[in-house]
């Protein structure tokens, strides 16, 4: 299953300043496997070690973090000889010993012709624990995701398909209407799947989602066990409660935050903890208010109102509890909460894309959906789940700040037209 994060991970081996590398990322987005293959591509030795099968290895990080002493016991470990440049060692749910991350520090101070590369469920969160040393400005870092609508594509064997709406994104063309329907078609698997690569590879064997329905209730139910790890029984109750509230708060017309509506009475200072402790782990994707749509767009932002997407928007179809045969229909317009799945999968492709996730709104009269920076412009994005594209928030957004350009993602073709972008959201991606 190809992943795009492979090219970042090659450019960090031939970086001349390489530095040891953290790679985050949610639960079963695909970190271990990826590295991996990254290993068995690049690199003619491998040595993997787990921090949480092997328990000898994080006990003796606790005596000693001499890098040239750690090198010596690791190719006992693996009775293999671990070589400058030829062998990636790859430290795996490096978050059970903060030992091993500090470590990291001097390897790169000491010993940066080393290869390393460390993953582990929770990462953000246990390092964001304040008794964690971490190696800051010794360490290079990437973060993966599910898998976008592109690298879905590619797993589904329709590379010409993705090559066609590159082509069409790029001449703002019409795809010839069979291709059309057929980009469509898989954009609606897409929202039922989502980008979890085992969700994925079940539908794939199984070509069911009723089978992709299991690893989806799997995963959730091992991001509930995983707030046990860091975070008191208080907090854990905390943790599921609002990251059961999403749906509900997306259902909204207003899909801003809603304290109450995780527990009546509910404030910052009740969930804030467990907001951070999920955007920290990866499991959702925040996005904040703006009220100047100016450059730089991140010094407008309103901290203390956003919305918060579900990380993965297969995961979030199956805990809304909507029928796979419901977003597949021709009739999904006839039921609002296709247009916050559609939201959803919008967010989760800009975050991908590594663009900060902002919303604008104007005193209460306008909303766009999301507003993203591309060097010196502000692009405003528009959502709509159907082909019905009828709404006066853009114009008021160009009316107000003149942009080059706008996008309205929704199911018909591509299009340009009054300076609109008219993008099919199985093309978001391309943006």
């Amino acid at each position: 299953m190809y992943r795009k994060v492979i090219s970042e991970l090659v450019e960090w081996k031939n970086r001349k300043n390489r530095m040891p590398l953290v790679l985050y990322g949610a639960r079963q987005v695909g970190k271990t496997h990826i590295l991996l293959e990254f290993a068995k591509q690049y690199y003619e030795n491998t040595a993997y070690f787990n921090f949480e099968n092997n328990l000898s290895l994080p006990s003796y990080f606790d005596r000693t973090i001499d890098e040239k002493k750690i090198i010596e016991y690791l190719e006992t470990e693996i009775s293999q000889q671990i070589i400058p440049g030829k062998t990636l060692i790859i430290f795996d749910e490096i978050q059970v010993c903060e030992r091993a991350l500090t470590s990291l520090k001097y390897f790169n101070e000491n010993a940066p012709q080393y290869h390393i590369v460390c993953a582990g469920s929770l990462l953000g969160v246990a390092i964001n624990r304040e008794k964690y040393s971490f190696p800051v400005g010794n360490v290079d870092s990437i973060i993966m995701h599910p898998l976008d609508f592109e690298e879905y594509l590619l797993a589904f064997g329709e590379e010409k398909l993705r090559d066609e709406i590159k082509i069409r994104y790029c001449e703002k063309s019409a795809m010839p209407a069979p291709l059309h329907t057929k980009a469509a078609g898989l954009y609606k698997k897409y929202l039922i799947t989502g980008g979890m690569p085992r969700v994925i590879n079940e539908y794939l064997a199984e070509k069911s989602f009723i089978a992709a329905g299991n690893a989806q209730r799997k995963i959730l139910s091992d991001y509930v066990a995983d707030s046990a790890k860091y975070a008191s029984s208080t907090e854990c109750i905390k943790i599921r409660a609002a990251y059961d509230s999403i749906p509900v708060q997306l259902a909204k017309d207003n899909k801003k935050f809603q304290y109450k509506l995780v527990q009546k009475g509910g404030t910052n200072s009740i969930f804030g903890i467990a907001i951070d402790w999920l955007e920290c782990a990866g499991i959702v994707n925040k996005c904040t208010r703006v009220e100047t749509a100016l450059v730089p767009l991140p010094v407008y932002r309103d901290l203390s109102c956003f919305k918060l997407y579900m990380g993965d928007t297969g995961l979030l179809t199956f805990k809304s509890g909507i029928s796979s045969g419901s977003i597949l229909n021709n009739e999904t317009i006839n039921i609002p909460f296709v247009g916050a799945i559609a939201e959803n999968y919008v967010a989760q492709c800009l975050t991908a894309k590594n663009y900060p996730l902002c919303y604008w709104t104007s005193n209460a009269t306008a909303e766009i959906d999301f507003i993203i920076q591309k060097e010196d412009r502000v692009i405003p994005i528009e959502v709509k789940a159907g082909e019905n594209v009828k709404s006066r928030s853009l114009s008021v957004f160009a009316e107000k700040y003149r942009p080059e350009y706008s996008v309205r993602a929704s199911m018909k073709n591509f299009g340009f037209e009054n300076n609109i972008l008219s993008l099919p959201l199985y093309a978001v991606w391309c943006l």
